[in-house]
């Protein structure tokens, strides 16, 4: 097989941008249960079998969608200003992380209901288990030793499952402030009882 010329990958990197452009004009005209393969093949002007070797699957879509979004909510709980982020108390942090993870849900529920669907388990996930590590970290930081800060740490984000969260806001009309207001709720009692 003759090796991948530079014209080839400057090829490729075009083709993955003009795909990442579609999916998000066709998820702004119609949701993400709008987008399916065909339809970004078709409004992206490549053929089916491009976005298939490009992506993997509708899942795989989604999880590259979502990698940018991602990646800047973990910048600020790990390294941005408090109390999100470093510096400020262990319960201020946990505080503001629920508030903050609600709001990314809210914004990209349905792309991350989507992407869940990929080869992994979603719990499996590196980023959920990232957000887990997070919240054990604060946990042990504001003093909850007993009687595993790993399991609580689990129990605490499973409250912010997107799929939890979208259907208490669609289906029950909670609104992400009642949600966030029930989550400073939770981790308060959870880290003053430790």
């Amino acid at each position: 097989m003759p090796p991948v010329t530079a014209a080839e990958r400057r090829d490729a990197a075009r083709n993955r941008e003009r795909l990442l452009l579609a999916a998000r004009e066709l998820i702004e005209q119609g949701g993400a249960a709008a987008l399916t393969m065909d339809r970004l093949a078709e409004h992206a002007g490549v053929g089916k079998g491009t976005v298939f070797r490009r992506f993997g699957s509708r899942a795989g879509l989604m999880l590259t969608l979502l990698n940018d979004s991602e990646a800047a909510f973990q910048g600020r709980f790990l390294f941005g200003p408090p109390p999100l982020g470093p510096g400020a108390p262990p319960l201020e942090r946990l505080i503001s992380f629920g508030t903050e993870r609600i709001a990314y849900v809210v914004e990209y529920g349905d792309l991350v209901l989507a992407a869940g669907h990929a080869s992994r388990g979603r719990f499996e996930v590196p980023a959920v288990a990232l957000w887990n590590q997070h919240v054990e970290m604060l946990l042990r930081e504001a003093g909850f030793e007993s009687p595993e800060p790993w399991l609580m740490a689990s129990s605490l984000t499973a409250t912010l499952d997107p799929e939890r969260v979208l259907h208490l806001i669609r289906e029950h009309g909670v609104t992400s402030e009642r949600l966030a207001v029930s989550w400073r709720d939770l981790v308060t009692r959870v880290v003053t009882a430790a």
